[in-house]
C-alpha cells in the first residue's frame, strides 16, 4: 500500500477550504467528477494527510482545521455535510522571519508545504521557502510571488535536493488557461490578432488582497497569455460574488483579406475549486520528485503553472 503525502499547508482561506473539503469529498464517494489525473506515480486523490497548518486569522489558530476552513470570511460553500475533526491545530502563521525556525520545527516530518496565503507578500513567501528548506520538505509555492523564478532559491534547492514548485497556479479551468487557449486557436487557424483584453471580478478574500497588492498577480497573468498585445485590466473585488469568479474576454483578430473577427466570452466558476483542481496534482508531483530524489523544479508541472522559471519576474 502506498503511503500518503504529509502535507503543511499555509493559509487556510478559500483555496484550502476547497482542497481539504474536496479530498475528504473524494474519499467518502469515490466520485473522479472534475478530477484531471486520478493516479499519479500511485498516488490518488485521497492519499493526502495534512499534517500541519498556519495561518495569521485570530479566528482560525487555535482551531482544528476542518473547522478553521469554514470560518469568515471564508465563503467556499460547504461540498460535505458533516467533516470530523482533522486532529490537525491551525497554529500561527509567521510575522516576521525571524520566526522561520519555530516554523521550521513544526514542518518536520511533513514532504511538501503547500504555500497557499494571499499573493503580494514576497517577503513572508520567502521566509516559508526558508522553512521549508530547514524541514527537508519539498516547496510548492501557489502565489504570484517570485519564488521558483529567482535563480538564487532555485539553485538552492536544487542544491538541498529538494522540489521546488511554482510560481503561480493556474487555474484548473480559469481566465488565464481559457484565454491562452482561445488565443493559440487563432494562431493555429492563420488569424491574424489585433488586440485582446480580459477582466476579472471576484468576492474572496485573495480576491480583495489581490486589488490592494497587484503588482506581481498582473506580471503573472501576462506571463501565463504570452502576447504583447493583451491587456489585462485590474482586478475587481465585489463581495457579493463569493467565492465565485467571473471574467471577461475579448478578442480582435484579422481573417482572410484583413476582414474582422471579434470574440467576446464570460466565464464563471468558483475560483477557489479550480485551484484545488491544481493543487492536488501539484502536491503528488513535489512528493513524487523528492521521494525519487529530484531536487529543483520539476518539468511536469509547467502547465500547471502561471510563471514557472524562466518567466519574467
Amino acid at each position: 500500500m502506498i503511503e500518503k503525502v504529509k502535507v503543511a499547508v499555509v493559509g487556510v482561506g478559500n483555496n484550502t477550504s476547497a482542497l481539504v473539503q474536496g479530498i475528504s469529498f473524494y474519499r467518502d464517494t469515490g466520485s473522479l467528477a472534475g478530477i484531471r489525473r486520478p493516479q499519479i506515480a500511485g498516488l490518488g486523490v485521497g492519499d493526502i494527510d495534512f499534517v500541519a497548518a498556519f495561518a495569521v486569522s485570530g479566528d482560525k489558530v487555535g482551531k482544528d482545521l476542518h473547522e478553521a476552513i469554514f470560518v469568515p470570511p471564508n465563503n467556499f460553500p460547504r461540498l460535505t455535510a458533516e467533516m470530523r475533526p482533522s486532529g490537525v491545530t491551525v497554529q500561527r502563521g509567521l510575522v516576521d522571519s525571524a520566526e522561520v525556525e519555530r516554523v521550521a520545527h513544526a514542518v518536520e516530518g511533513a514532504e511538501v508545504l503547500l504555500y497557499s496565503a494571499p499573493s503580494g507578500r514576497p517577503d513572508t513567501a520567502r521566509a516559508y521557502a526558508e522553512a521549508a528548506l530547514a524541514a527537508g520538505a519539498a516547496f510548492v509555492n501557489t502565489t504570484s510571488d517570485p519564488i521558483a523564478r529567482e535563480p538564487f532559491w532555485l539553485k538552492r534547492f536544487e542544491e538541498a535536493g529538494l522540489p521546488l514548485l511554482g510560481d503561480d497556479l493556474a487555474s484548473q479551468f480559469g481566465t488565464s488557461v481559457v484565454h491562452h487557449a482561445l488565443l493559440r486557436l487563432l494562431e493555429e487557424r492563420g488569424l491574424t490578432l489585433v488586440s485582446s483584453y480580459q477582466v476579472n471580478l471576484g468576492g474572496t478574500e485573495d480576491f480583495r488582497n489581490l486589488v490592494e497588492n497587484p503588482n506581481t498577480k498582473q506580471q503573472s497573468k501576462l506571463n501565463a497569455l504570452g502576447s504583447d498585445k493583451v491587456q489585462v485590466a485590474p482586478l475587481g473585488y465585489l463581495p457579493q460574488l463569493k467565492s465565485q469568479k467571473i471574467a471577461h474576454l475579448n478578442i480582435e483578430a484579422q481573417g482572410w483579406g484583413g476582414t474582422a473577427v471579434s470574440l467576446d466570452v464570460r466565464l464563471q466558476v468558483h475560483d477557489p475549486s479550480g485551484a484545488a483542481g491544481v493543487n492536488i496534482d501539484l502536491i503528488r508531483l513535489a512528493a513524487t520528485a523528492l521521494r525519487s530524489g529530484r531536487g529543483g523544479y520539476p518539468a511536469e508541472a509547467a502547465s500547471l503553472l502561471k510563471s514557472p522559471p524562466g518567466t519574467a519576474i
